[in-house]
């Protein structure tokens, strides 16, 4: 699960929604709050860790290259120069697509899934040939759909968010119903969306969802908005652990800093990170920047060797 813009701040409550609106994260880390404070923490059902997300370089991490990082163990922010966002960069492009944790393990015969959901006429149109000043669809530079599109299972639409069987990047039904009036997409609570989801990953060996809303939100610097966005975050990791199988680890990575700290926008803070269910403690053991978690997904996979770098293709 990728959470935008989500870092490790100050353990106060007057800045930092963490610090006291994710009761169900707090209580699942064994009592202490998802701030830098107690990172690293370890609990008997999850591990809390602080990943590095500025990889060495000056200036503010971004989503563009954070993404990109995080999804291929790459150092995208090296590959380009410096921290790039809000898009992935358009040279690192054939990079996501080609060598993502999602399209590596499917070459390696793993099944893998992309629970978002996005509308038909959208993928549709973005899969017909573009002139050379047609500008790829937005949706498509972030690195999660690019991922997806990638390998092949940018595929879940209308009909699968109708049933049950797709997840909406803002977790809620409600910008399908009211934004782009699929009157026919049921209302859905965090927690039950959260349930799908978890039924989603049980019929795969990898499956990705990723959330936005929490960097939108850190944009605003509003506690209060910041706070909402935390309950929404943390009903729906709870509706995800209750029904997730118990042989399947559930890990939760975001790519920068923003919104623990309601007064500055992004942040120089670590992305968070966590892994709950079976051999968490094995799994986050070394883990320490953005580059890091592809390789240890690989390796919980059982794939191929995940430590070479990936370069980017020409295009």
């Amino acid at each position: 699960m990728f959470i935008d813009g989500v870092g490790l701040g100050e353990p106060d409550p007057a800045v930092n929604a963490l610090a006291d609106h994710a009761p169900f994260m707090t209580a699942l880390l064994g009592g202490g709050a998802p701030t830098a404070a107690v990172a690293p923490a370890v609990s008997e059902r999850a591990s809390l860790v602080a990943l590095d997300a500025t990889l060495g370089a000056a200036g503010l991490p971004q989503s563009g290259t954070g993404q990109a990082a995080l999804l291929t163990g790459t150092d995208a922010v090296a590959l380009h120069g410096r921290h790039f966002g809000p898009w992935v960069p358009t040279r690192l492009r054939p990079l996501v697509r080609e060598q993502s944790i999602l399209a590596r393990a499917k070459r390696a015969g793993r099944t893998v899934a992309f629970a978002n959901a996005y509308p038909e006429e959208l993928v549709a149109a973005a899969a017909q040939p573009r002139s050379r000043n047609r500008r790829l669809p937005h949706f498509l530079r972030a690195g999660p759909p690019l991922a997806a599109l990638g390998a092949g299972v940018l595929d879940r639409h209308t009909a699968a968010l109708e049933r049950g069987d797709a997840v909406a990047s803002e977790i809620v039904n409600d910008g399908w119903r009211e934004r782009l009036g699929r009157s026919t997409v049921p209302p859905i609570e965090a927690a039950a969306a959260g349930r799908n989801l978890a039924h989603i990953a049980a019929q795969n060996d990898l499956t990705l969802f990723a959330h936005y809303s929490t960097d939108t939100v850190g944009h605003l610097r509003s506690l209060d908005a910041a706070r909402e966005a935390i309950r929404r975050v943390d009903a729906f990791l709870e509706g995800v652990l209750a029904a997730l199988p118990a042989h399947v680890l559930l890990v939760i990575a975001s790519d920068h800093g923003n919104l623990e700290d309601c007064r500055a926008g992004h942040t120089r803070n670590p992305a968070l990170l966590v892994a709950a269910g079976p051999k968490h403690r094995a799994f986050v053991a070394g883990l320490a920047a953005l580059t890091d978690i592809a390789p240890a997904i690989g390796r919980a996979l059982g794939c191929a060797d995940w430590r070479a770098a990936a370069t980017p293709s020409a295009g």
